[in-house]
């Protein structure tokens, strides 16, 4: 059962057609001729609304992406012009776009971007957990890069990123995927959906596990994804989704650049002593999605989702122990969304107005416990040491994300349209120390505005020029304003929880203002898209590492992002039967930095490369056979404020080598990842000021890798 909106339909019957024949005195008739129009696909339509954003997008089809190893979100979103998706090592993927969140993550509070599952929040008040994001149980990812998820109630300064379900009409009646690999590396699959009548349903079953490339890296991960679709009329369907997954992984911690040149296979020391590890026993993600296609220019969409992701963290080595924090947040969603298209003074147009409102529940509570004992010696005094299980903290933290946004196409004149818009945003954040602390409730209640206006013109059947201006919000992260006092542990203090924050601290929103210019079309280079966006923010919320695994996020001074975003996919040769050559490309300039910060100046934000590049050259043959080699390349990364120290610049390659079935009922593949074995950082976690030091800040990116799969379905 597709969403309403998909089923467009074109049917064009002519009965009789009489001509006037000059040469008779009697009129011909022409025989009866029906064209029968077909369902355009999802996907298809997909693209096509998204080209009629004044601003860029990507749109990720999977069953490329499924064609070698499908790991996590890194996998997803790589060739992607704008996008920054690297893992370290686990699922925790850093994502990042235009600068967003940028020393957030890789872990399970990230953020900077709103995470939708078909078009339903994800994101919440405690940021954006990774485990439910399982790629092979969507059919593609729509990435809407700056204010262009504005329709969708995404006010984040990177963007908003849907990721869409299989349905009944996507997937195959049975689908069976196996992939294994180097260093463990294992992931099953068995997936179903059919359309029965007006009822259709899609369920997916997935485990996996790895040894890990790090020592201290092995994980887990077994989850179940189903949803339900029941058309109740020609004008009125409603689906049901569930998510759950359990995930389970080893932290190896983080390395020096000399020791990650020596050996980046090794783990940090204290990780390995306190058998740092990540878990997330159990998350649950339930929804539903009602569409009424009111009448031919009008759709109401409503939904409804409940959100429930614990988590178990030992990963803070502390005074020759460790801490254990058991992290437990709800929250409940609902979104409502009315379209129509009508006309405005004359004038084509096209109306949304829309609601999106994200609250913890109650049970959203927190506490830190003594994971390994601790010793604690005063100056002068008998040493303490606390058992594993002393309470250390217990708090809570709370919030919700209030959106009401409404938004207007108008087509000025034929090939030019007009997108303005307006939302209005209430937050909330609400945090407690109750133990050891009490009556130190932080309550923070903001309204804001985010004003939108672009244009896009069609330039011509194969280009299309668009522009935008818009304003973002961020509220920070509830947990944030609890893990970012500068308060340190005192000597003369011998309580185990001396050094962690008794009292939450005031985080202000951060904003932006961003203005966006670019285009995109087909040319006899191929397939293109180049953007470039400047924004000035306000407020940012910048995280630093101030010991090991322990974090702290402030509002900085003003500072810019600014970037490029380019794409092209080129056909290099076409042999007919003999097959073709295509090369895809994807460059990321990103320059993000201060604006005359007090202490450091006009220096970069660290965590990101200036220069990101990927590509891709692969040759298709017609019977199904294809191969491919792919290259990417990253600047150096500043790994603290000061910019007194460097992760290395590197590049790296691959190959592909595969076979998919004409017929689409299988598939086999083999995957060659870092082919010279490059050591290098894939992700860096910023210090304050390193002073030059080679401070433990990088974690190593993947070494050689072999993988290998295979997928069978029954259509």
């Amino acid at each position: 059962m597709p969403p309403l909106p998909f089923a467009r339909l074109t049917l064009l019957t002519l009965a009789s057609l009489s001509v006037p024949n000059a040469l008779a005195d009697e009129p011909v008739q022409l025989d009866p001729l029906h064209v029968s129009g077909v369902r355009m696909s999802e996907e298809h339509v997909a693209r096509e609304d998204l080209e009629k954003l004044p601003g860029a997008s990507n749109l990720v089809n999977m069953k490329q992406v499924e064609q070698g190893r499908v790991a996590g979100t890194a996998d997803v979103l790589a060739y992607q012009p704008g996008v920054y998706a690297q893992s370290p090592g686990n699922e925790g993927v850093k994502i990042s776009v235009r600068g967003s969140g940028i020393n957030r993550g890789p872990g399970s509070h990230a953020s900077g971007t709103h995470i939708m599952l078909d078009g339903l929040p994800l994101t919440g008040s405690g940021g954006t957990p990774y485990e439910l994001l399982e790629p092979l149980w969507i059919s593609r990812a729509e990435v809407l890069r700056g204010a262009n998820g504005f329709d969708r109630g995404s006010l984040a300064l990177g963007s908003a990123i849907d990721y869409i379900t299989h349905t009944g009409y996507t997937a195959p009646k049975l689908q069976l995927r196996y992939e294994t690999g180097s260093h463990g590396y294992q992931k099953r699959n068995i997936a179903s959906g059919q359309v029965l009548g007006d009822f259709d349903y899609y369920l997916a079953l997935t485990d996996s596990h790895t040894d890990g490339y790090q020592d201290q890296a092995s994980g887990k991960g077994k989850g179940i994804a189903a949803n339900f679709g029941y058309r109740l009329n020609e004008n009125l369907e409603t689906r049901f989704y569930l998510r759950y997954r359990e995930t389970a992984h080893e932290t190896p911690g983080r390395l020096t650049k000399a020791q990650l040149k020596d050996d980046p296979r090794q783990a940090a020391a204290n990780n390995l002593l306190i058998d740092a590890h990540r878990d997330q026993p159990g998350s649950t993600w339930l929804a539903n999605k009602t569409t009424w296609q009111i009448d031919d220019d009008s759709t109401l969409v409503a939904g409804l989702a409940y959100h429930h992701y614990p988590m178990d963290i030992t990963e803070t080595f502390y005074r020759s122990g460790a801490y254990r924090i058991r992290v437990d947040y709800s929250d409940i969603s609902g979104t409502l969304n009315y379209t129509r298209r009508h006309t405005l003074f004359g004038l084509n147009s096209v109306t949304t107005l829309g609601l999106r409102s994200t609250t913890n529940l109650p049970s959203s509570k927190s506490k830190e416990t003594v994971a390994l004992p601790i010793t604690v010696t005063p100056v002068a005094g008998t040493p303490v040491t606390y058992p594993a299980g002393t309470l250390m903290r217990d708090y809570e933290h709370l919030g919700s994300d209030n959106v009401l946004h409404f938004s207007n196409d108008t087509e000025l004149m034929p090939d030019l349209w007009l997108t303005s818009g307006l939302a209005l945003i209430y937050t909330r954040r609400e945090a407690e120390v109750t133990w050891p602390a009490t009556d130190d409730r932080l309550s923070e209640h903001t309204w804001d505005y985010a004003p939108r206006l672009g244009l896009r013109y069609q330039l011509n059947p194969d280009v299309q020029l668009f522009g935008n201006i818009s304003r973002s919000i961020e509220p920070p992260h509830a947990w944030s304003m609890l893990w970012s006092s500068p308060l340190r542990f005192s000597s003369t203090i011998t309580e185990p929880y001396a050094a962690r924050q008794r009292a939450a601290i005031s985080l202000d929103n951060q904003t932006a203002t961003t203005f966006e210019v670019g285009g995109r079309g087909d040319s006899a280079l191929g397939q293109w898209e180049l953007t470039y966006y400047y924004s000035q923010v306000l407020h940012e919320l910048l995280t630093v590492e101030i010991e090991p695994s322990v974090f702290a996020e402030s509002n900085a001074s003003p500072t810019v992002h600014q970037g490029i975003e380019a794409g092209l996919t080129s056909l290099l040769w076409q042999g007919g039967a003999a097959g073709a050559l295509i090369l895809r490309q994807a460059y990321t300039f990103s320059d993000f930095h201060y604006r005359d910060d007090d202490t450091f100046g006009d220096n970069r934000l660290p965590g990101l490369p200036r220069h990101y590049y990927q590509a891709e050259v692969r040759y298709d043959h017609p019977s199904g056979f294809y191969a491919g080699l792919n290259t990417q390349y990253a600047s150096k990364v500043a790994v603290d404020y000061a910019n007194s120290y460097y992760a290395d610049a590197y590049a790296t390659f691959g190959a592909t080598l595969g076979y998919a079935s004409p017929k689409d009922d299988w598939q086999a593949w083999l995957d060659l990842r870092n082919l010279t074995d490059k050591r290098y950082a894939a992700t860096v976690t910023p210090g304050y000021d390193d002073k030059g030091a080679d401070i433990a800040r990088s974690t190593p990116g993947e070494g050689f890798g072999v993988y290998t799969g295979v997928s069978w379905s029954w259509l």
